[in-house]
């Protein structure tokens, strides 16, 4: 994101002698985006960073996909596939599939034992916390995340999430095939956040001190590509703990971002979804709609008008207040829809009237726009309503 950060021990310069008190080398590592082309930053180890002792298959949870035909919009309730044992549900290994093509997937977990260690080389991820708290350990060092944070952790990061408190950590994983950044359109032509963004720079939280973990033989899990479903995994053992930076600086590196501190932007007449973007991936984006002065011309229709998905798939997470344009349709906190392109959707029937002379949305979306056509895995198979659908028509095939 082109945001410098310096943290801990580095040399005056790079690729120099960065030696330890006793006079031994640290381990200098560059972690940088398309091929030294891209954003970076220069890592300081205790340890080989390359080591390995063992390496062994890693059984990824589901990834079959089914493709969405018919062509249907489609309600899925999220909150249905929280295990009643949740408690003892970590939040990497205990990720359901709920929707994904070949640029994006997106997963859903309820839980509450730590992570093992684990490193997504497939791509970025940005994980949206709906509910609870947790301290993200990161070989950049620690996130602390609460309810309403975007984690953004880039391709490669080792890291491990560690629940806290008794309630659980109810999370939204935004996984991509490529890198997650701000909109190009928000940013100058040297990275820095411009005046007509809806946030900045002092809104990004990034890693604190470093956390010089210890620890011999040490397990990490790391997804990469591969495997019948472009996915799979391998469990690799390394003589020293990841967690061993003691300083590093550069413009690549985890950090969260709260949804509270978007301001969104509005207008006299209904705004379109690119003004509530907050993010872009290769082939989609993601949005959100949060509480917000809605539009003031004396005859302004304040819910989004009806429109054909032309080029994209549109995925709506509801995940606080009470979304206008969709009463009556059974959406609730936590449910997902899914509306594909080749099917026009909008507000539903009795909408339209009711929002008329409203000055005040009180709610809180994230939406994934898609430029290929999603499929629905194993999450968004057992927790979809049926009946959704037919909503507009009050009447389906049964009828």
């Amino acid at each position: 994101m082109a945001y410098y950060r310096h943290v801990g021990d580095v040399p005056p310069k790079r690729h120099t002698q960065h030696r330890r008190p006793d006079g031994t080398l640290y381990y200098e590592e560059l972690m940088g985006e398309e091929g030294f082309s891209s954003d970076s930053s220069l890592l300081y180890h205790r340890g080989v960073p390359s080591a390995v002792v063992d390496a062994t298959p890693w059984e990824l949870p589901d990834q079959s996909l089914a493709e969405n035909r018919p062509l249907i919009p489609r309600h899925l309730r999220l909150h249905e596939l929280g295990a009643r044992d949740w408690k003892a549900v970590d939040p990497v290994t205990g990720r359901r599939l709920v929707l994904g093509n070949a640029d994006v997937r997106i997963s859903y977990v309820v839980a509450g034992e730590a992570s093992p260690l684990y490193r997504n080389a497939v791509g970025d991820e940005c994980v949206y916390v709906e509910s609870g708290s947790a301290t993200v350990e990161t070989v950049f060092g620690m996130l602390a995340a609460r309810q309403g944070d975007y984690v953004l952790l880039p391709r490669s990061t080792t890291h491990r999430w560690v629940p806290e408190g008794s309630d659980p950590l109810r999370l939204y994983a935004i996984e991509a095939t490529s890198h997650i950044a701000p909109p190009k359109r928000y940013l100058s032509r040297y990275g820095q956040l411009l005046e007509h963004a809806p946030y900045c720079e002092r809104d990004l939280h990034g890693p604190g001190e470093p956390l010089l973990a210890e620890g011999t033989d040490v397990e990490v899990l790391v997804k990469h590509r591969g495997g019948e479903h472009g996915i799979t995994g391998t469990r690799y053992v390394v003589p020293t703990h990841p967690f061993d930076v003691v300083g590093w600086d550069g413009c690549l590196y985890p950090y969260t971002f709260n949804v509270a501190d978007f301001e969104p932007i509005t207008g006299r007449v209904h705004q379109p979804p690119p003004v509530h973007q907050v993010f872009e991936g290769n082939n989609f984006v993601i949005c959100n709609f949060v509480p917000r002065k809605v539009d003031y011309h004396p005859l302004a229709v304040p819910v989004p008008y009806y429109h054909a998905n032309v080029d994209s798939d549109e995925v709506m997470f509801y995940c606080g207040g009470d979304y206008e344009a969709r009463k009556g349709s059974g959406i609730g906190q936590g449910s997902i829809s899914l509306h594909p392109g080749g099917h026009s959707h909008g507000p539903q029937p009795g909408a339209v009237e009711r929002a008329l002379g409203a000055e005040y949305f009180d709610e809180l979306a994230v939406m994934v726009d898609t430029f290929r056509p999603l499929a629905l895995g194993e999450g968004g198979t057992a927790s979809e309503d049926p009946a959704y659908a037919w909503t507009w028509a009050g009447r389906g095939p049964a009828s």
